[in-house]
């Protein structure tokens, strides 16, 4: 196993900066995910840490050992692609043992190596064939195959499930899980999907405009963001965000939408708010549930019901601000009802208006 450090990392195209003193730590054995949107620096961070991208200021060490110039091939890593980049014309064996071959690894070892990693990844009776026979998921597992049989100190995976069907993408995830238990090597991984960050990871640095904003457990992430931007990249739905401001009413602190006050006494400030502080509220759907005879409890109007499974999303109005939040699948609503709620502000966020970030 292999610990990273990256200290003071600078990537720049040009006049174009994309990274400005970057620090990050990776532990051994560590399953951290790179989560962001689209062009937030995740997949450069991590062809920086491969070699594929030079950097331009600061250093990255592996176990120590500074690797900031060294060639990928002698970083000791193993990548698997979004692509899965198979040689068409070679059996799943030879490509999975190709780079061994080339760097004149005994047969017998190779041999070894191939048949250890087509058992963790249940693709032994695919040795023989080409990848045109091959499903898509199985494709992906022949790549991650190609990778583990070079005996890596660290494994890099960038965004390898993007291409695949919802079906396979969970069915890979889970391989991927097993794969990091059974092995226990540092693996670094690269995904838009959120999902993917919160059932993988031990730890997720969410990213944006090539600044991680949040490196912490999935469960911290999603339940105490840092700001604004991770409360609201993370969760499906969505968080709800509604703006106001803090006020003191009979001694008790109170936060003030205009369409109604929540009682904040029970939150756990990170830091003194004050009467007059505009902020923003951010409450997941799961927060706000039935009032059922809750002396605090706030009178909505269902204006939409969406199914969705396992759930049922229902919006409802409030005096003009828009909630979304769950319904009880043994209820049955129609559009147009009244419908009160309680909000659980213990598992809610409140967000500067200014800074963004977390009260």
């Amino acid at each position: 196993m292999t610990s990273v450090s990256i200290r003071n990392l600078e990537i720049r195209y040009g006049q174009h900066v994309v990274m400005d003193k970057l620090n990050l730590d990776i532990r051994d054995g560590e399953f951290l995910v790179l989560l962001g949107p689209s062009g937030c620096g995740k997949s450069t961070l991590m062809n920086a840490i491969g070699g594929l991208t030079d950097a331009s200021g600061g250093s990255i060490h592996f176990d120590g050992r500074d690797v900031t110039w060294a060639d990928p091939k002698d970083r000791g890593i193993g990548m698997v692609f979004q692509s899965y980049a198979l040689y068409p014309t070679m059996s799943v064996r030879r490509n999975m043992s190709f780079g061994l071959r080339i760097a004149g690894v005994d047969r017998a070892e190779i041999d070894r190596k191939v048949a250890w990693a087509a058992d963790i990844l249940q693709i032994e009776h695919l040795l023989d064939r080409k990848p045109a026979a091959l499903s898509g998921g199985q494709r992906q597992r022949v790549a991650i195959g190609r990778a583990l049989v070079r005996d890596a100190d660290i494994f890099l995976f960038d965004e390898p499930l993007s291409n695949l069907d919802a079906k396979l993408r969970a069915e890979l995830r889970l391989e991927i899980k097993k794969l990091h238990n059974a092995i226990g090597s540092t693996m670094i991984y690269v995904t838009h999907d959120q999902i993917e960050a919160l059932t993988l990871a031990d730890r997720i640095a969410v990213m944006k405009g090539g600044v991680i904003q949040q490196l912490d457990t999935p469960l911290n992430v999603y339940n105490k963001p840092a700001n604004e931007f991770v409360g609201g990249f993370l969760g499906s739905p969505a968080m709800n965000k509604v703006d106001g401001g803090f006020e003191t009413r009979d001694g008790s602190l109170v936060f003030d939408t205009g369409a109604f006050a929540l009682d904040v006494d029970d939150y756990p400030f990170d830091q003194r708010v004050e009467s007059g502080q505009k902020a923003t509220l951010g409450i997941r759907p799961e927060h706000i549930n039935p009032a059922n005879g809750s002396s605090k409890h706030y009178s909505g109007k269902l204006s939409l019901i969406e199914p969705m499974g396992s759930d049922i999303l229902g919006w409802s109005d409030f005096d003009g601000i828009s909630l979304s939040h769950r319904l009880s699948q043994e209820d049955h609503y129609t559009v147009g009802d009244s419908f009160p709620v309680s909000m659980d502000v213990r598992k809610a966020s409140f967000f500067d208006q200014a800074t963004g970030n977390r009260l």
